[in-house]
């Protein structure tokens, strides 16, 4: 028998006359080894969750006061505008001050109904079945809507 092995130490210490003690190490390296797995699994859960392939923020569904809405691995509010067409950006100059495009790397791949369109300035942004997608700037917290309906824009659901 290895040191290594779950049952060393119960036979060790049950030679020496300690057998209370000796399933009480036992149970305690057997929840040791439950939880060292159980964060293994969260771990790796979590690290696949928010990261598209390219290594980009994945929108995620969220709860909102408005309802379920997209909102970014940080839980802020994504959003559409209305004057957009489909594929195309309007949202340019001034307003991008305001509602920040969600950008996409170069090398960024379309997942689902996430696709990347290219902006004006040929800089790469996200959009959700065909419909460019914004942060916005006065959003201060996770699940904030404060942009919903000013404008034109609109939550992403």
């Amino acid at each position: 028998m290895k040191f290594w092995e779950p049952n060393f130490s119960v036979r060790l210490l049950t030679g020496m006359g300690s057998i209370k003690r000796a399933a009480s190490i036992s149970k305690g390296f057997q929840m040791k080894k439950f939880i060292l797995a159980s964060l293994t699994v969260s771990a790796l859960a979590l690290g696949s969750v928010g990261v598209m392939a390219d290594g980009q923020d994945t929108p995620v569904m969220g709860d909102t006061s408005v309802g379920k809405t997209w909102v970014n691995s940080k839980g802020m509010t994504l959003y559409t505008y209305d004057k957009d067409e489909a594929g195309k950006s309007t949202c340019i100059e001034d307003c991008a001050k305001t509602w920040s495009p969600m950008m996409a790397s170069k090398d960024a791949k379309p997942e689902g109904k996430w696709t990347v369109i290219k902006r004006e300035d040929g800089n790469a942004m996200w959009a959700y079945d065909g419909h460019p997608i914004y942060l916005y700037g006065h959003d201060a917290n996770p699940g904030d809507v404060t942009g919903n309906n000013i404008d034109g824009f609109h939550v992403a659901q």
